[in-house]
């Protein structure tokens, strides 16, 4: 009876995705690996958008159950889309083969849930930007919950990974949990140059150091097969003078663009993790992670839960970063006030209160200067508190909230 139950209630979950199309208009699934594209269809979304910059290697056949040696050579996202509705009726699968950065930020409004499967940090934090960017919030710091686009994150490395969920302006983002992620390896120039020990050295040696002393001007693209040719060639040159072994086209492929090898079976259970929180988000079936899980297979299997608590200062997802000044301070003194304190992300700002430009950069920028002058309190329409927002070309896909506090001496 139990058995017969269990099944009656998977049907049903399964019906509630189908009918949310309604509600979930579309998943946009960000696919490393293809997994999660085809579980979300089984699992009853019918819906899905891909997005893969990637085209299939013949690496990635012992790992990839939707690709065919036939399919070498072609965009990831297009063999993922064909394979998925030739599997699974009545799904419609939407492939963008290109880069993520291509898409304006407009384009990813469409999607009631996102799915990520990226495989490097500044990807990650891309989207996480895009989305933040979205958010809205009212004078007490309340986000409008329609602005809200929510993430589910999967990442792995080798046998370890990661599932966490993402609700911009209630959750943390990416960028509150950046110290999560370990600084990636790097070499002492001198050991490059010098004293190479390892099949590692020599081709870090032929990226940082060769490349810009004899390709002048050219920016190295680890995605263009022929400057990876280039960098494995001078690689296995000055590992055969130096008597070193192991330089291979695979080994250089991995160290520029910091490869670690993929686990099939970690990859599997972080991408069902993550399509499962994406099922519970649509469908409320179940409560939804709370809000990181981190799984280690190296020594058996460990999977743990953590809560992680949102940074109330991120410049990012924040409804307002805390910055006090005089009563008497202008414009002038808060934007070289807040650049001062926040010089890692801002550098010219553009000022706003409300709906009212206090200050705008470039050709506008004439029309404002008046401004400079004047009291915050004045530009604030007498008001000792208030939310200013900040642009500026540092923050690239999201405005600063700072929650300006006007103090008497």
């Amino acid at each position: 009876m139990r058995v017969i139950e269990r099944f009656r209630y998977a049907i049903s979950i399964g019906k509630r995705a189908r009918e949310a199309r309604a509600v979930v208009s579309s998943v946009m699934v960000f696919a490393a690996d293809q997994r999660s594209s085809l579980w979300a269809a089984l699992s009853g979304f019918r819906s899905i958008d891909v997005i893969d910059m990637d085209t299939i290697d013949v690496t990635n056949l012992n790992r990839q159950f939707l690709f065919r040696s036939s399919d070498v050579g072609k965009s990831k996202a297009e063999c993922a889309a064909k394979a998925i509705e030739e599997r699974v009726s009545g799904c419609s699968v939407t492939a963008h083969h290109g880069r993520i950065e291509e898409k304006p930020d407009d384009w990813y409004r469409q999607f009631d849930i996102i799915a990520l499967g990226l495989d490097s940090l500044e990807a990650r934090a891309y989207i996480n930007s895009v989305c933040c960017g979205f958010l809205e919030y009212d004078g007490e710091g309340n986000v409008d919950p329609t602005t809200i686009k929510p993430l589910v994150d999967g990442g792995t490395e080798g046998f370890k990974g990661h599932a966490r969920v993402i609700i911009p302006g209630i959750t943390p983002c990416f960028h509150c949990t950046l110290w999560l992620f370990p600084p990636q390896t790097t070499y002492p120039l001198c050991t490059l140059a010098e004293t190479p020990r390892n099949a590692a050295h020599c081709i870090e040696y032929a990226k940082l150091i060769q490349w810009p002393a004899e390709r002048h001007g050219e920016t190295f693209d680890a995605d263009d097969s022929e400057h990876m040719t280039w960098v494995y060639s001078k690689a296995l040159k000055r590992a055969q003078t130096f008597g070193i072994p192991g330089v291979t086209y695979a080994h250089t492929q991995g160290v520029t663009k910091n490869i670690i090898p993929a686990i099939p079976s970690t990859n599997a259970i972080i991408a069902a993790a993550c399509v499962i929180e994406t099922l519970k988000m649509a469908t409320m079936c179940a409560k939804g992670m709370n809000n990181y899980m981190m799984y280690v297979g190296t020594d058996g299997v460990y999977a743990h839960t953590v809560e992680y608590e949102r940074d109330l200062a991120c410049v990012m997802c924040s409804p307002g970063i805390a910055h006090e000044m005089r009563m008497e301070a202008t414009l002038e003194d808060f934007m070289s006030s807040i650049v001062s304190a926040h010089s890692d992300v801002l550098s010219a700002p553009s000022v706003k209160f409300g709906d009212k430009n206090l200050y705008m950069r470039g050709i506008l920028e004439p029309e404002f200067a008046d401004n400079l002058k004047r009291r915050m309190y004045d530009l604030m329409e007498n008001r000792t508190e208030g939310l200013v927002i900040i642009n500026d070309k540092k923050l690239k896909r999201t405005a600063m909230r700072v929650r300006l506090l006007l103090k008497i001496e």
